[in-house]
């Protein structure tokens, strides 16, 4: 049970990852986010990208915030299976 259970937040982690990835890369082909998949990512990943959004501001024509987004996810994600390894392990 506790093996599915940290299995599940990992890999909950990596899709979330992967999603953000392409999303962030989608972004070089404007015309993809209005595509189905590109709605879905941007209902699931704007919010997160967002909040570093407000706090990041672009440099002239290049936004940095995805990137410490993605620093800040792997933190989280790290983080997390940590506690998951004190409380159960």
């Amino acid at each position: 049970m506790v093996v599915l259970l940290y299995n599940g937040v990992y890999w909950a982690f990596q899709i979330y990852t992967i999603a953000l990835v392409i999303y962030i890369l989608m972004s070089w082909v404007p015309s993809t986010r209005e595509t189905k998949i590109g709605q879905f990512l941007a209902v699931i990943v704007e919010p997160y990208l967002s909040f570093f959004r407000k706090f990041i501001p672009p440099l002239g024509m290049i936004d940095i915030s995805p990137i410490v987004a993605l620093f800040a996810l792997s933190l989280i994600r790290a983080g997390v299976i940590s506690i998951l390894n004190i409380v159960f392990f």
